[in-house]
């Protein structure tokens, strides 16, 4: 029935884990009811004996090695149930996981998208953690949701043409958001997302903000919320922010946040000064 779909490349540490939490022995549901995918990208396919010494109810294939959408799609394409269930290999599935999910189909049959709840391992300690925390939905991060294989299909699933890593998530959210489909939050349908520390702020804001730019360029329409006014609130929010935790977390992290808000402060000027070249994304 469920098609659990892990992307992974070169992470066996946060992998072994994740398939862990995912054990017939461990999951509340019958193994019948559910198949658990690992679509590896590592050159070396460093996932493929891992899972097979260690992981036999694993099903291994290899990736396409063109970055995490277009091995997210991979995984789908090899699925062989009606609902396809996408985890990130640095999260902790709750042991309910996929039972909750069941429950919910059963209990909404209307619905072809569920997203699941993220949550964090503990507080955050310094400026330069990040944690994709989901607890009231209105997100569908990639890393726990739920959508129906014909539905995914049909949309075509992660667009592989994003210049990085990011936003793909929320352009395929928008995607299914512009088919009236309704999207369904599963809040005991969890994952914990541990802190990881982002060491490249500079770098990683950049290729972020190129990711932004990509999807204006396939929904100009968006430009009305995400302007100069959506970063100069950021700023503002983000200052703010900056102000009252830095005692909490004893400055760790502080110079990275400053240089997060000064480049979000770019980003409003690239707005304000750059509007034709914008508007015609």
């Amino acid at each position: 029935m469920f098609s659990i779909i892990i992307p992974t490349c070169n992470r066996n540490d946060f992998l072994r884990k994740c398939l862990d939490c995912l054990d017939p022995k461990v999951q509340t549901i019958s193994s019948i009811d559910y198949e658990v995918i690992v679509t590896d990208d590592s050159n070396d396919n460093i996932a493929k004996n891992l899972t097979q010494e260690f992981y036999p109810w694993v099903k291994w294939v290899e990736g396409p090695k063109h970055g995490p959408a277009a091995n997210r799609n991979n995984g789908a394409k090899h699925a062989i149930t009606e609902w396809l269930v996408f985890i990130d290999d640095d999260c902790l599935p709750d042991n309910h996981l996929i039972n909750q999910y069941f429950d919910a189909l059963k209990s909404n049959p209307q619905i072809d998208v569920f997203e699941g709840c993220i949550k964090a391992d503990r507080d955050c300690r310094s400026f330069n953690e990040e944690s994709p925390i989901n607890e009231t939905g209105g997100y569908l991060w990639s890393c726990n949701f739920m959508i129906k294989k014909g539905l995914f299909d049909e949309i075509h699933g992660f667009d592989e043409g994003f210049p990085s890593a990011a936003v793909e998530d929320v352009e395929l959210a928008y995607r299914i958001q512009k088919t009236c489909k309704k999207i369904e939050f599963v809040k005991n349908a969890f994952v914990v997302h541990p802190w990881r520390t982002q060491k490249n702020i500079y770098d990683v804001t950049m290729q972020r903000f190129k990711s932004v730019l990509y999807f204006l360029s396939k929904h100009p329409e968006q430009l009305q919320k995400i302007n100069a006014k959506y970063y100069l609130h950021m700023v503002w929010s983000e200052t703010g922010f900056l102000f009252t935790r830095s005692f909490k977390y004893k400055f760790r992290g502080f110079f990275g946040k400053v240089i997060y808000i000064i480049l979000h402060f770019y980003f409003a000027l690239y707005f304000t000064f750059n509007r034709n070249k914008v508007n015609n994304i």
